[in-house]
């Protein structure tokens, strides 16, 4: 297994993790009021994920099939490599949206402001490396070695 096919099992694998700790009451912390989530029509399940990330339960659903699609990608380096670059335009694109106020809830479905914007951005970083930066060379995609140089 390659650098890039672990960032996708791994990255399935907390995403999966944090989607159903989203369904978990002791994991959601309330809204003190209805003004913590601005903009936001759709509040089954709003709350903060350990107290510090908003979600709801689409915030929810959205990150289990992230980790299930990284889980899933992770078996080659060709569908990893397919997960990373569009987890890296994904999370980039939810990163912006969650800067700008008037695009914080996705249309009033999903919360992507506060903790979520630093966070997006960090998974879309890394993900841009493994979907972009880092490629294996052709001896590495044929014999799954790596090259000596």
């Amino acid at each position: 297994m390659k650098a890039g096919q672990y960032f996708a099992l791994i990255a399935g694998i907390i995403f999966f993790i944090i989607g159903v700790m989203g369904f978990i009451p002791g994991f959601v912390q309330e809204p003190t009021a209805a003004s913590d989530m601005p903009g936001l029509g759709f509040t089954s399940g709003a709350g903060y994920l350990l107290g510090l990330f908003p979600i709801n339960v689409l915030h929810n659903i959205v990150h289990l099939l992230v980790g299930i699609l990284g889980i899933v990608a992770s078996v080659s380096l060709g569908s990893t490599r397919l997960y990373s670059g569009g987890l890296a335009i994904f999370y980039g694109l939810l990163t912006i949206m969650g800067l700008i106020p008037a695009t914080q809830s996705t249309l009033g479905f999903i919360p992507i402001f506060g903790h979520d914007v630093w966070l997006h951005g960090i998974t879309a970083a890394i993900a841009t490396y493994f979907g972009f930066i880092a490629t294996p060379d052709l001896l590495e995609l044929r014999t799954g070695e790596k090259a000596f140089k």
